[in-house]
């Protein structure tokens, strides 16, 4: 009995004394942390996206506070957050605009071709170390869900293999961008509609011979579309995305264009017709159950 009371004594005097080290060296040792890098915090949403560049919420406060950057510079802050803490600092909220991304590739599982049968790791990062992935064209989206998984707000959808971005939820912060192996993913503003959904360089008839929605380089878009709205490089045509003076390419341009592969469409189609084969591939499925 002496033996455990003696025991419980020493293990209760290690305990006070480690605890009156801890506290002194907390106290001589400690860092003074500036309240309103706090503030900023507690005003910023709390994402830890890393979309301002930073390594989350708490390294962007500071920067803010330092004045490295402007509190506009979270893509995730509201109008009214990034006023809150402009107000707060005494500083400029600085000039910003929305963005979402966009995937730039059409070529789902019905319309791109398939080389091979890939069975490796299901990441995208991964399939393009093997063989290029299963997809015959080397410039298009794998579709294994890389960039999906890593959107922290759950924008991206993979639906027929093809990652698809839904613009209402995406908030910008360019986290996918950096995800995808093959650059396919790009932040465009928010207003932009209309988008080609091809990103290969090569000539019209090497794309379909792998691709059955790939954009021919026909220019048709260019013409139907105002000066400056769009980009040609060499056969590869894109949306300009530096609104000019003429706009961004609208729906109108899109029906005047009438685009022979259908690689040039609005957001909204571009997620319907992939609903829709989906819709189609599920029933097919459904009748040869039966």
């Amino acid at each position: 009995m002496n033996t455990i009371l003696i025991a419980a004594l020493v293990c209760g005097v290690i305990a006070l004394v480690s605890g009156l080290v801890i506290g002194v060296a907390s106290k001589l040792f400690a860092v003074p942390s500036d309240p309103r890098v706090d503030l900023v915090i507690g005003l910023l949403p709390g994402a830890n996206c890393g979309g301002c560049g930073k390594a989350g919420c708490a390294d962007f406060a500071k920067s803010v506070v330092a004045g490295e950057n402007p509190p506009n510079k979270c893509p995730v802050s509201s109008a009214e957050q990034i006023s809150a803490i402009a107000h707060a600092l005494g500083i400029e909220a600085g000039s910003s605009f929305k963005q979402v991304a966009v995937v730039l590739c059409g070529g789902d599982l019905n319309q791109a071709r398939q080389h091979t049968l890939y069975n490796g790791v299901y990441d995208c990062v991964s399939a393009a170390m093997v063989a290029g992935g299963p997809k015959s064209c080397s410039y298009g989206c794998f579709g294994m869900g890389s960039c999906a998984r890593s959107c922290p707000f759950g924008a991206i959808e993979i639906i027929n293999n093809l990652a698809v971005v839904h613009p209402e939820v995406c908030v910008g912060c360019g986290t996918c961008v950096a995800t995808c192996p093959r650059h396919l993913i790009k932040l465009v503003p928010a207003e932009a509609k209309v988008h080609i959904f091809c990103s290969s360089p090569l000539k019209g008839p090497e794309k379909k011979k792998v691709c059955s929605v790939p954009c021919l380089g026909c220019r048709k878009c260019v013409k139907a579309g105002a000066e400056g709205q769009f980009t040609v490089e060499g056969v590869k045509v894109s949306v300009n995305y530096d609104t000019g003076e003429n706009g961004l390419p609208g729906e109108d341009v899109v029906a005047a264009a009438g685009c022979p592969t259908g690689c040039l469409m609005t957001v909204a189609k571009h997620l319907e017709t992939e609903y829709a084969e989906l819709a189609e591939a599920k029933k097919e499925t459904e009748n040869g159950r039966k």
